[in-house]
């Protein structure tokens, strides 16, 4: 029986960034425009669990330095991070959990780029609460995606220091 050929870890990176930077815009296009949370500010989805509030995030995690105009500092620094991501992984290598996690780390924070791009800020809108604890934050998909590829990278890279697969030439003759 034929073994199902799996792709490179380094497309499997490429994809998952793509792939995630894709749910990041349309969630937000959905949520912020469809649903005009722009306008409502608030809806409630499964409350107090899971709800929508719209924030628009000018400074960096939770807000802060919002007061300063760094939108073009934190976008070259996104994409600076996360050149550095792929460069990094392209020559250490690594399984196929360190590829998917730099990717999910790409593309999360390209989403966040083009926000910030577009409008000024990052479209923020999951609000989740729990047991009378009011959770003032709002984040989004690519947020989710940045902290899960940056766990991953610091839990699962370094370990076996395998090298980037190449392709191995076709035999002849």
């Amino acid at each position: 029986m034929p073994r199902l050929r799996q792709p490179p870890p380094t497309r499997l990176m490429a994809w998952t960034a793509f792939w995630i930077f894709i749910l990041d815009q349309a969630t937000k296009w959905f949520v912020v425009h469809w649903l005009d949370l722009r306008t409502r500010l608030e809806i409630d989805v499964l409350p107090p669990l899971v709800n929508f509030r719209m924030a628009w995030n000018r400074g960096v995690n939770f807000g802060l330095l919002a007061d300063i105009d760094m939108r073009w500092v934190l976008v070259a620094l996104a994409i600076a991070i996360s050149g550095f991501v792929v460069v990094w992984i392209l020559r250490e290598g690594g399984g196929r959990l360190v590829h998917a996690a730099a990717g999910l780390l790409i593309g999360g924070a390209l989403g966040n780029v083009v926000d910030r791009v577009l409008y000024g800020a990052v479209a923020d809108f999951l609000n989740m609460s729990c047991c009378g604890i009011e959770n003032p934050y709002a984040f989004n998909v690519a947020d989710i995606a940045v902290f899960a590829g940056a766990a991953g990278l610091v839990l699962f890279a370094g370990r076996g220091k395998k090298k980037p697969q190449r392709p191995k030439p076709a035999k002849t003759g």
